[in-house]
């Protein structure tokens, strides 16, 4: 299939054979707007089952892997993709018989399979999660829980110093321990006590006690569905970014040793074909946190298939870490065709009040990376239409796949980017109502900054220059300049003082806007400097 030229859109599509299910994940490159997920396809045929006891993939369950990976195959014939890669993790790399799958993929389905080291699949998963998360400031392991195995990759400050393979996956534990001969509790007791003798030896405690701890895997994806069904959230929301506490890994563990196989089909959140082995995979987890002392687990809605993606895009593009810690956030906006300069200039003027007032007004130093992701995504809901396109950018925010916010965050984004135009937050509302009182006010002031910062750019026309903020008991000024000497910002100073009504609730403080190049002073809101009189010259 012909490659497209330099520049133009190329679709590229990533298989991963791991030991516990097949997933294909399809993605449209672009080297402004990076990877864009546009299909994905899932199968479990269990490669992994009985690979323990017999060091053999099992007939039926290769039968199950290559009709799947006929369909995905098709898949990506039928969607266009240029170039297909497909990698085998942990049941296809220690088999004895895993030369004669891959043969049987290569002949039978026409892909070429290549089995990966246990050092390039963690590389994979870890290019992944830093693609998501800002990992250059710290200590931070990233776990990644397959069928097979358990990949471990520690970084320090973005440069990796660990990476462990260990056989601790979930297919293969709950075979070894977990037969159901005994109540599940005894067995995942036993297990657990498995678990921590050998994370002793294996995981040095000292190094990476502190440090951030991320989950990829459909074990930490299935473990924050949960978690948020819990909490009595919806569990088909996204859960990249969900922080997970140590009680409440304790918690379902405990909680899902007391259920039968088909009770856990039947909890919220946990996908019925993982059942099985869910207890297994937490057990990991719990033992992990418990080995390092952490509080919590970070779960990462991606893995190893986008890694892979990157590693096609090239080198370069791979490699290098995210510099913008807003990259996938413009991403995001411009999939949705948002006008990049006005957003831009937005968020300049947003972050420009908030360093002058933020403080003044109770901003913490978190508010700001909020402030700047809506002030970049405001208003992407024009995609679905101009009319009410604060709620439509509300529920795409919320329901975006790729954009590098947690739970929390998305959550805030979302709606101090509901509340950048009309009626500003209110308790009538259930999203904001749901809230705390500390992020209620929260999205009070961020919302009350980005409404007067859209409103200075009314025109999209990036006018004014420079706004200059100051507060006094009684008010606040706002001083405009223009970008260019003799421009007209009245449109800019009357958008701006409408809008800023959320803004003067926080403060308490009426708001003025004043411009040197007003024509009018009252219902703009905009005050003409008052020109000083010269003083006649004195006659000799």
């Amino acid at each position: 299939m012909k490659r497209p030229g330099p520049g133009a859109r190329e679709r590229l599509a990533a298989i991963d054979v791991g030991s516990n299910s097949i997933r294909l994940l399809i993605a449209e490159y672009h080297p402004a707007t990076g990877l864009s997920p546009i299909d994905e396809e899932k199968a479990q045929p269990r490669l992994a089952q009985g690979l323990a006891s017999t060091r053999r993939l099992d007939p039926e369950a290769m039968e199950r892997a290559l009709v799947a990976l006929h369909r995905m195959a098709d898949v990506c014939r039928r969607r266009g993709a240029t170039r297909i890669v497909a990698v085998a993790t942990a049941a296809v790399r220690e088999a004895k018989n895993g030369a004669e799958f891959v043969r049987r993929v290569r002949d039978e389905v026409g892909l070429p399979l290549q089995v990966i080291s246990t050092e390039h699949e963690a590389q994979l998963s870890y290019r992944s999660v830093r693609h998501h998360f800002r990992l250059d400031d710290g200590k931070a392991l990233i776990a990644d829980i397959g069928g097979g195995s358990l990949e471990l990759v520690g970084a320090v400050n973005g440069l990796v110093e660990l990476s462990r393979s260990l056989p601790y996956g979930a297919v293969r534990l709950t075979e070894q321990f977990l037969p159901g001969k005994r109540p599940p509790r005894r067995e995942v007791a036993a297990l657990r006590k498995h678990l921590g003798k050998r994370l002793t030896r294996q995981l040095p405690k000292r190094a990476w006690t502190g440090a951030r701890i991320i989950g990829s895997g459909g074990t930490f994806t299935n473990l924050g569905r949960m978690a948020v069904a819990r909490r009595g959230g919806d569990p088909t929301e996204p859960v990249h970014g969900i922080e997970v506490s140590v009680a409440e890994v304790e918690h379902l563990l405990e909680w899902l040793s007391t259920r039968t196989r088909l009770q856990r089909q039947q909890v919220p959140g946990l996908n019925p074909e993982r059942a099985d082995i869910i207890l297994a995979g937490l057990a990991v987890v719990a033992s992990l946190l418990q080995r390092l002392d952490a509080g919590s687990v970070t779960v990462s809605a991606y893995g190893l298939r986008e890694g892979l993606l990157w590693e096609m895009v090239g080198a370069a593009s791979a490699e290098a870490p995210a510099v913008d810690p807003m990259q996938l956030v413009r991403e995001f906006a411009d999939r949705c065709r948002t006008d990049r300069p006005h957003v831009e200039q937005v968020r300049r003027l947003a972050l420009s009040l908030y360093d002058q007032i933020g403080e003044a007004i109770g901003c913490t130093r978190e508010e700001r990376d909020i402030l700047e992701a809506a002030s970049i995504l405001h208003d992407v809901g024009q995609l679905v239409s101009y009319k009410s396109h604060h709620r439509h950018s509300c529920q795409l925010i919320m329901h975006a796949d790729r954009i590098g916010l947690g739970a929390r965050a998305r959550a805030l984004v979302a709606l101090v980017s509901r509340y950048h135009r009309r009626r500003g937050p209110k308790r009538s509302d259930p999203s904001f109502a749901a809230l705390s009182p500390e992020d209620q006010a929260l999205v009070r002031r961020t919302a009350g900054l980005l409404r007067v910062a859209d409103g200075l750019d009314r025109g999209h026309t990036a006018v004014v220059d420079a706004v200059s903020a100051e507060l006094t008991r009684k008010k606040l000024v706002l001083r405009i300049a223009p970008r260019r000497t003799g421009a007209n910002m009245e449109l800019e100073g009357w958008s701006a003082r409408r809008k800023s009504d959320v803004l003067q609730k926080v403060l308490g403080r009426k708001i003025t806007i004043t411009s040197s190049l007003a024509t009018t002073a009252g219902s703009s809101g905009v005050a003409r400097k008052k020109a000083t009189p010269r003083k006649a010259p004195r006659r000799s």
